[in-house]
């Protein structure tokens, strides 16, 4: 893991840095106390202003927060940056670090900034402690300052305000859970919600009303919802071509995607991709949906 600032990030990257496009491998944190600024996750347009939480996932495309004219946002922010392997597996930590369709920001009231704030400062201290002192114990201590940072995160409401149960409770419904592990490894080749039941052991009714109660939408929503953003990802990040795109996602014909991701997002892949040539990350969809040390 590693605890920079923002203002570590920009004096270590070049300007040009901040508007790329970049696929991550592992979670990205940001607390913003100071400043403003626009980043961009999974093509979503996402403002940063004081009290601002952001959390990007491995996997997802991310744009680091800019000024209005593409220059590095003048920001005094915390960065908490991690490994999938890294937290503690806690049932409620594990609804946060594994969820790819979490919540991506969330706009935290006094209360709130106070506590992450808190929590940032303990572990930034920490991190900032010797690596020859204890270096196993340091390594402890930080996995457990994470894991209640991941924890607060898990407390926070859905920033819809849509009533969703605590991640603990979420994490107990079977159906849910299952199927969310198996959409991640199978959303390319499975696309229909009845065969992801039928793997599973359920009815496609018990599984809908398990996905509608732990996340707002029925399992094939979640499915189409995991097809889009992962086309969006390699349209942007890649150049690999349309067809082969539509083959590695697993339908037939390049049309029948072309349909698919059009109907998702209001433009033909070959414009979106343009788009994103032209620097223009847009707000396409959204999907609601590397450290060095230790």
């Amino acid at each position: 893991m590693e605890v920079p600032t923002f203002t570590d990030l920009r004096h270590r990257l070049p300007g040009e840095e901040f508007t790329r496009l970049h696929r991550l491998d592992f979670h990205h944190l940001t607390l913003v106390e100071k400043g403003h600024g626009t980043a961009v996750v999974d093509f979503v347009d996402r403002p940063c202003r004081p009290g601002t939480l952001l959390h990007t996932r491995p996997g997802q495309v991310q744009r680091l927060p800019v000024a209005p004219d593409d220059s590095p946002a003048d920001l005094d922010a915390t960065i908490v940056l991690f490994t999938p392997d890294f937290p503690p597996r806690l049932s409620a930590t594990t609804c946060v670090v594994d969820d790819p369709f979490g919540p991506v920001s969330w706009q935290l009231d006094q209360e709130d900034r106070s506590s992450f704030r808190r929590a940032l400062t303990d572990l930034a201290a920490e991190y900032a402690t010797p690596a020859d002192w204890e270096p196993g114990i340091t390594k402890e201590l930080l996995r457990q300052l994470l894991a209640g940072l991941l924890l607060r995160i898990a407390r926070l409401p859905a920033p819809d305000d849509r009533p969703v149960p605590h991640a603990a409770e979420e994490a107990s419904q079977e159906p849910y859970r299952l199927f969310r592990h198996e959409l991640e490894r199978s959303f390319a080749v499975q696309h229909q919600a009845q065969d992801y039941a039928a793997r599973l052991g359920y009815s496609v009714k018990t599984l809908n009303r398990a996905c509608k109660r732990a996340a707002g939408r029925t399992a094939k929503q979640r499915i189409d919802a995991r097809l889009a953003v992962e086309a969006q990802r390699l349209l942007a990040h890649t150049d690999v071509p349309v067809a082969a795109v539509s083959h590695r996602l697993g339908f037939t014909e390049p049309a029948n995607f072309g349909k698919f991701f059009t109907r998702a997002t209001g433009r033909t892949p070959g414009a979106f991709r343009h788009m994103q040539s032209q620097a223009d990350p847009g707000t396409e969809i959204d999907p609601r949906e590397s450290p060095t040390r230790p």
